[in-house]
């Protein structure tokens, strides 16, 4: 009996799939039965995680593809008809953060590289979905955000403007795809132990300022995002679009 989380049947794309948030939603996916394909710059991280969800009963690819580049994403989404016949979710995580430090003082390609990576791969990467979504009479987008997008992290500023276009275009999208029977959703996660974020996490000073203030008393891991992610994938949730779900262990509830 289908509870509403069963994604069998279901194929997904997940980008920056090869560790942290988009791992641990490839590994989730692939238990609740989905044909994953996992995409990331490189092809070895890629192949270990694709090599573990088979070694556990579940079906996954992996196909290297970096996300600020159109023409690489265009060969990921046929590689994956080609492989499966058919994309049923796009989980957009892949991202990049180049620049710690004042906004002004970024020079104009790591501006143009954060911009390029985590808008544009994202619209590219969905442009070229959706019209098999369509085919498909729907489709899940789920848009991987930060609560920088919410307020601006300190020291990342040009990261938090980019988040924050990617929390619009999810809502925007949703307005327009609507009526496809396609929803578009995002997840807003807090501070997260992966590889991407340990310049943070790893400096004392800052975790503890972090955790001082986080009503659960620690910082998140990647499993702590599934649950959403799950939901935001399967039918229960075929009335939710254009919504910002955060994850942050309660750090943005506001106080006085």
């Amino acid at each position: 009996m289908n509870n509403g989380f069963d994604l069998s049947g279901r194929v997904a794309i997940i980008t920056g799939a090869s560790r942290g948030i988009g791992q641990a939603i490839a590994e989730c996916y692939a238990d609740a039965g989905a044909k994953v394909v996992l995409s990331s710059r490189r092809q070895d991280g890629l192949d270990a995680v694709a090599e573990a969800i088979c070694a556990k009963g579940g079906q996954a690819v992996a196909i290297a593809a970096h996300n600020g580049d159109k023409a690489a994403l265009q060969m990921l989404v046929q590689h994956t008809l080609d492989t499966y016949g058919q994309i049923d979710i796009l989980v957009n995580n892949a991202a990049t953060n180049p620049h710690f430090g004042a906004m002004l003082d970024a020079e104009d390609s790591l501006w143009q590289k954060t911009i390029e990576v985590n808008i544009m791969g994202t619209v590219w990467l969905t442009q070229a979905v959706v019209p098999h979504l369509r085919a498909n009479g729907g489709g899940k987008i789920i848009n991987v955000a930060s609560i920088n997008g919410l307020r601006p992290g300190r020291l990342q500023g040009i990261y938090s403007m980019t988040k924050a276009a990617l929390i619009s275009l999810t809502q925007t999208l949703a307005m327009e795809l609507g009526i496809d029977n396609i929803q578009v959703n995002a997840i807003a996660p807090g501070l997260v132990k992966t590889k991407f974020a340990r310049v943070i996490w790893e400096n004392d000073v800052l975790l503890n300022q972090i955790v001082e203030r986080t009503p659960a008393g620690r910082i998140g891991e990647p499993e702590d995002i599934t649950g959403i992610a799950l939901y935001l994938a399967a039918s229960a949730s075929a009335y939710t679009t254009g919504q910002v779900f955060v994850i942050d262990g309660g750090v943005t509830i506001p106080t006085i």
